[in-house]
């Protein structure tokens, strides 16, 4: 990733949805050739040069200070997901940052976690939406990321890629962008993870929706939300579903999908639940 000319798109991108009005500048009568703030409105909401603030949207302004990118941050309005991609652009990468380490694993605890958690759908996700683990119910809400090759076992590219799941999630469209944004977010944190620029080219290729959604600039960290699918046994399912960073490793999220008890999705994962009783196993994916 060219960090230079992702800064510029994404700050470009900011700054174009952002009307004078929203931003509290009065109207100054100059007739306006591109959507939203100009460079010198952004420069002054935030307290600095116009001549600097178009450096920072070129790439050429070295290695801002914190307080800089606050300012840039409340100026365009960002949330704290785009905090954190700008601060990740902005910030002159580390040698502990350039690259991610070797093989991710999952820890026995997180393992026994999920063999706990056996009566709703939970997994365990890693750098690019690599699934490292999945209970039984995941993989019966989801797909079977154990039959799987480990190196095809990704979320986004189920999502995007495999016509299974354009049947199993309802809300396809909405659910895939977002996966986008998170793949977005993790590519200004690692912009020189080799094999997360293999997975945004095979996407590219092979998903026609792909590439809208990536230049878009969005950017997303899961927190919590409502997922709808719909499963061939148990019919439509809806959860309310909270992901966790585990102490000790911020690159993996513990992603558990409830269900309202008493509630047509608690009875339906009931008979799923019965439906896939034969297997107890959790996959140690890696």
């Amino acid at each position: 990733m060219d960090r230079s000319s992702e800064t510029a798109d994404f700050l470009r991108s900011r700054r174009a949805r952002i009307t004078p009005g929203l931003a509290g500048l009065p109207a100054d009568g100059r007739a306006r050739r591109v959507p939203g703030l100009r460079r010198d409105e952004v420069a002054r909401l935030a307290g600095v040069s116009t001549e600097y603030y178009t450096r920072l949207e070129q790439g050429r302004a070295g290695n801002p200070s914190p307080e800089v990118i606050e300012a840039l941050a409340r100026a365009l309005q960002l949330d704290p997901a785009e905090r954190e991609h700008l601060t990740d652009l902005l910030a002159r990468p580390t040698a502990a940052r350039r690259t991610p380490t070797g093989p991710q694993r999952v820890r026995p605890g997180l393992h026994l976690m999920l063999q706990t958690l056996d009566h709703v759908p939970a997994f365990v996700l890693g750098r690019r939406t690599d699934v490292l683990a999945s209970n039984r119910l995941a993989r019966a809400v989801l797909t079977d990321f154990d039959a799987l090759p480990a190196p095809r076992r990704n979320l986004a590219r189920f999502y995007l890629l495999d016509p299974e799941a354009r049947e199993r999630v309802t809300d396809w469209a909405q659910l895939s962008a977002e996966t986008v944004a998170v793949l977005r977010l993790e590519a200004g944190r690692y912009p020189h993870d080799r094999r997360l620029a293999d997975l945004v080219g095979e996407l590219t290729l092979k998903s026609p929706e792909f590439t809208t959604w990536w230049n878009d600039h969005r950017v997303l960290r899961r927190t919590h939300g409502t997922k709808r699918y719909r499963h061939p046994v148990a019919g439509d399912l809806v959860f309310s579903y909270e992901s966790f960073q585990p102490p000790g490793d911020p690159d993996q999220t513990l992603c558990v999908y409830n269900v309202e008890p008493g509630s047509d999705s608690a009875q339906a994962m009931r008979l799923l639940d019965s439906w896939t009783a034969p297997e107890h196993d959790v996959t140690r994916s890696g």
